[in-house]
């Protein structure tokens, strides 16, 4: 699924830069994810974005947050500002901790992808990709039920459900989507 959607960041940064497809060759485009070694998604991520972008002509700096380093990720973004990146894609470690950093990338007239993880607190935030968080808490919501038989069985059911960081907002949405199942 994250091929997916590393395609269709592309896709869409593609076709809504200014310097489009044809345009790209030498254009640089900072990555940053949040980390490398926690989770094997963002490698697949990085390196399928990457892949891309190199293919349709953009110079890539793909950069990790290892170990979801905020004062990391912030740097490396101040990094890419001063090199002169066209376009920042960013999955924030914290989505509540960029705005700051991103001020100067704003004032400078780079795009800025929210990349899965929407950044808040900042009106630097050019695009937003991301999967339907909503339909996914649905369809774990869904899947819960069917595997207790919810429906069929009488309660009471206790269920602690632990959604993931909060400086991640998808959760918001992954956990509302599962309560619309479970709530009844």
């Amino acid at each position: 699924m994250s091929k997916l959607l590393a395609a269709a960041a592309v896709f869409w940064l593609v076709s809504v830069t200014a310097a489009g497809a044809a345009g790209a060759a030498g254009e640089k485009i900072g990555v940053s994810l949040p980390t490398s070694h926690s989770q094997k998604r963002w490698q697949l991520d990085g390196a399928h974005l990457r892949q891309a972008l190199e293919a349709a002509g953009y110079a890539v700096d793909l950069r990790f947050a290892d170990n979801n380093d905020v004062a990391a990720q912030i740097a490396h973004l101040e990094a890419m500002v001063a090199a002169g990146c066209r376009v920042l894609v960013i999955a924030p470690v914290d989505g509540n901790a960029l705005g700051m950093a991103l001020a100067e990338a704003k004032a400078r007239g780079i795009a800025v992808i929210a990349y899965d993880r929407l950044i808040m607190n900042t009106d630097a935030v050019s695009y937003y990709v991301t999967f339907d968080n909503f339909k996914v808490g649905l369809l774990l919501g869904r899947f819960i039920q069917d595997q207790l038989g919810l429906e069929r069985n009488r309660g009471p059911f206790n269920i602690e459900l632990f959604m993931g960081d909060t400086a991640d907002n998808n959760v918001n949405f992954v956990f509302s989507g599962a309560m619309s199942v479970l709530r009844p």
